[in-house]
């Protein structure tokens, strides 16, 4: 029997659609909202632990946020026989591109209970300045 019809039973289902709707961690629920002071995102995780998690700043401006529920070896418990299999296991990954006024360098991230909590203080950005420029009636 295959994972996938352990996991969904034989009813005829596109295997990658339903496992990312089915999975939590392959679909990694993500929200962002902004405040006055900061971003923030917030992850369902369950059943990781931080350090199974890993969040980083990419190329300056892009917030990763990935990791990886470990699959049990079958080796791990011969006797054991296994009826359904839901839960997912595999690595994830999602990215968010940020806006010019997070500071990536005071990036803070905190887990509890499975939920992550990733905080980017924002910063004021300078606006570029105006020039007015004189228009010139022409003699014709």
């Amino acid at each position: 029997m295959s994972l996938i019809s352990k996991m969904f039973g034989d009813e005829p289902v596109d295997p990658f659609l339903s496992l990312v709707n089915k999975c939590p961690v392959l679909n990694t629920p993500t929200d962002w909202k902004e405040t006055p002071e900061a971003h923030v995102f917030t992850a369902d995780l369950p059943g990781l632990k931080k350090e199974e998690v890993k969040v980083e700043v990419e190329e300056g401006r892009v917030l990763q946020i990935s990791g990886e529920r470990k699959v049990e070896k079958e080796g791990d418990h011969k006797n054991d026989k296994w009826h359904r299999v839901e839960r997912c296991r595999g690595k994830f990954l999602r990215r968010f591109k940020l806006p010019e006024n997070a500071k990536t360098d005071e990036v803070k991230a905190s887990m509890e209970n499975g939920v992550l909590v990733v905080t980017i203080p924002k910063q004021e950005v300078k606006k570029p300045d105006k020039k007015v420029i004189e228009i010139e009636e022409t003699k014709g």
